[in-house]
């Protein structure tokens, strides 16, 4: 089957290289080294998923019409991407894989003629070298669109992704979504400090910051009406304990999140981007908590903070120490 995989960054790389694996014809979007070294030694994957050198074609846009496309840059770039697209992808299955919570409406709006559907990628991969991914934590992907049954386009491209890597198709996607933004909410600490997601959640001190803004975090999905999808060891019953717990109390989830990890250090995506020199999706993880207490009228000040020390990071490329972090953050944890 040809394949189109706009992005191939860490997560998109991984699903083009590991489709590439199993013998479909993949074209991959890349811009700069990062493409100069796929044309020239191909896609390198290795880690939890084993090695491969996927010969893709790659260009800055997809070249041909494929039958199948996955969307998976970073949420802020995601617009321009389909839109540079657009031409080959009328009438096709798009898959959108993407932190936040809107990327697969903005796809749909874009692609009226096209059957648009959400995943949440939830491996841990990096990409800190040109043409090379690395995926350090395995884990399922999850397929589907609204708070229904999955419709066919995700069953379709469920089927074809799970011969590469574990994927499914579930019910209730929405809430899912709102899922995969409280597993993010490991993503801004790395950012801000430098150290590996272990490293920050394995720090007393700073897993009660990472703790009271997934409380938050979950607190402004419950006001807004959410139930939770059960994904990564996590569901509504949990969720809402840790939403309404004791922060002491409430730690213990983040720690389970910790030992899942593994030993391989996981940087995160947000962190990535920052050593890459690039913006980062800080504002449609954090922030987007902080845009949907908005709508309800209400404040999320830790996950504001989170989003400026961020935003401070991108801005000065120097990383804040531990008890910098909890200097500025005194009160709101």
């Amino acid at each position: 089957m040809r394949i189109g995989v706009i992005g191939a960054g860490a997560i998109g790389g991984t699903i083009a290289a590991l489709l590439d694996r199993v013998g479909h014809l993949v074209e991959v979007t890349a811009r700069g080294e990062h493409l100069d070294a796929i044309r020239r030694d191909g896609l390198r994957l290795s880690g939890a998923w084993g090695d491969h050198v996927a010969r893709v074609g790659a260009a800055e846009t997809l070249q041909t019409v494929p039958e199948l496309v996955f969307v998976c840059t970073k949420a802020q770039d995601a617009a321009a991407a389909i839109r540079e697209n657009q031409h080959l992808l009328g009438g096709l299955p798009v898959v959108i894989v993407q932190n936040g919570l809107t990327g697969l409406r903005q796809a749909a709006t874009l692609l009226p003629d096209s059957d648009c559907v959400g995943a949440l990628a939830l491996y841990a991969s990096s990409f800190l070298s040109p043409g090379t991914v690395t995926v350090t934590t395995p884990s399922n992907t999850y397929l589907g669109a609204g708070e229904g049954a999955p419709p066919v386009a995700a069953v379709f491209a469920t089927d074809v992704l799970d011969a590469a890597m574990p994927a499914f198709a579930i019910e209730n996607f929405s809430g899912s979504q709102w899922t995969k933004l409280i597993v993010n909410q490991i993503n801004a600490m790395p950012a801000i400090t430098g150290l590996s997601a272990q490293d920050t959640l394995g720090d007393r001190r700073l897993r009660r910051i990472i703790t009271a803004s997934m409380r938050e975090a979950v607190r402004v999905g419950f006001d807004a009406g959410v139930h939770y999808g059960s994904i990564q060891g996590l569901s509504n019953g949990i969720l809402r304990f840790v939403g309404y717990s004791p922060l002491w109390a409430g730690q213990l989830v983040p720690l389970l999140m910790r030992r899942r990890m593994g030993t391989t250090p996981n940087p995160g995506s947000t962190l990535q981007s920052i050593r890459r020199g690039q913006v980062t999706e800080i504002d449609y993880l954090n922030g987007a908590v902080v845009g949907e207490a908005h709508e309800l009228g209400r404040e999320a000040p830790v996950n504001a903070a989170l989003v400026d020390l961020v935003h401070e990071v991108e801005r000065t490329r120097s990383f804040l120490t531990p008890d910098s972090v909890v200097d500025r953050l005194r009160g709101l944890a």
